[in-house]
């Protein structure tokens, strides 16, 4: 009995000490993880994507990229997530990245736009990922990934700040090419 009310009260403080610091875990422990595995991501999507067309390349000057050249996309079958890190996996589906009923049509790392293969990146929806190329050129992949992180569990993946500006973009460039 006393053991058990020891183990009670030890698993109570572990969930008291986890909600307080909770951020600074993520902080600290999982959002260099999740940075290191999209900086590599990044790197061989820059590798082995194909640069933009002209008309994507003018589109993504009117949006402000700097440097356009750079922006690569990849297809493929599955937008990639670091589902082999276990911590990575459940925050990702905590703040509804990846998880049932979840397709991750396109993601931005850096240069490189990962898309699924039968993912049409129409003028609006390539300008949706532009602008997230854009926020990544204007601060950088590991700031960018830090705040969206946050901000996707303060406010959810529709209103956070960074979706909110990329969505923007859909409707500005709402015709297709």
């Amino acid at each position: 009995m006393k053991f058990l009310k020891v183990m009670s009260l030890l698993l109570v403080a572990i969930f008291l000490i986890t909600a307080l610091f909770y951020e600074k875990i993520i902080a600290s422990v999982l959002l260099p993880q999740y940075i290191d595995w999209a900086q590599e991501t990044d790197e061989k999507g820059i590798e082995i994507g194909t640069p933009l067309n002209n008309k994507e390349r003018s589109l993504a000057k009117e949006i402000g990229i700097k440097h356009p050249e750079k922006v690569r996309i990849v297809y493929v079958d599955d937008v990639p997530y670091p589902y082999d890190n276990f911590a990575l996996k459940v925050f990702g589906e905590a703040v509804g990245l990846v998880g049932e009923g979840i397709t991750n049509n396109a993601q931005v790392f850096g240069y490189s736009i990962y898309a699924r293969k039968d993912f049409e990146l129409t003028r609006p929806k390539l300008a949706h990922e532009l602008v997230h190329v854009l926020q990544v050129e204007r601060a950088s992949l590991d700031k960018v990934v830090t705040q969206h992180f946050f901000d996707m569990a303060e406010y959810g993946y529709d209103k956070a700040p960074l979706e909110v500006e990329a969505a923007e973009a859909n409707k500005i460039y709402s015709a297709d090419w």
